[in-house]
């Protein structure tokens, strides 16, 4: 069975935020306390080791006291650039991804990925949640994945395509399908992040 210790939280912050305007994501306050502390604490419990991938003000995030990251590809190349320098700086045999913009992550994020991780010959299980229609949502940046797949990730790159399910295509990638979408909820726009704080008092 995996346990926490075997596994590395990887928080990406790493993002543009166009559709906040360009504020980092990160640090926006939410219930008063910036957004990336809900998701160490939601994290804290379901891994060891914490990283934090980040582009902008290294210095707040380092008050964490975890290591901060920054993408080694020009240009924020999108989660992907997280996932790979996240991979490189793992010394555990799994690295488990979450954005930072979903403050109300479940707490069996870690446990329900590493059962699916094991019950099959699988390199990367990632969420998708069950919508209000019924509809299936891929949720690929929560997901559970080997740290071994560093040069996958980096020839995958070294092709220009930055697209998340093209990479997962390549491997033996598997989905948890997770009835409530709400844990999940991101926050992109001033808006969201208003019904969100709303929705979780």
């Amino acid at each position: 069975m995996i346990s926490s210790d075997q596994i590395t939280g990887l928080i990406l912050a790493g993002g543009r935020a166009q559709r906040m305007g360009g504020i980092d994501k990160g640090l926006i306050p939410f219930h008063g306390k910036p957004l990336i502390e809900s998701a160490i604490a939601r994290l804290k419990a379901q891994v060891g080791p914490i990283l934090i991938n980040a582009n902008r003000n290294i210095t707040k995030y380092a008050s964490y006291g975890y290591p901060v990251l920054m993408d080694e590809t020009a240009d924020f190349s999108g989660p992907l650039a997280g996932f790979s320098v996240g991979l490189k700086n793992c010394k555990t045999p799994y690295l488990l991804t979450s954005p930072c913009d979903s403050p109300l992550l479940p707490n069996d994020l870690a446990q329900q990925l590493a059962a699916k991780l094991e019950s099959g010959t699988l390199d990367l299980v990632y969420a998708s949640t069950k919508e209000v229609d019924d509809k299936i949502w891929a949720q690929p940046v929560f997901c559970l994945m080997r740290s071994n797949l560093e040069d996958s990730l980096k020839i995958f790159l070294s092709t220009g395509d930055l697209k998340i399910d093209h990479w997962f295509k390549n491997l033996r990638s598997g989905t948890v399908i997770f009835e409530d979408a709400k844990p999940f909820a991101n926050v992109n726009t001033p808006e969201e992040l208003q019904a969100l704080e709303e929705a979780s008092n």
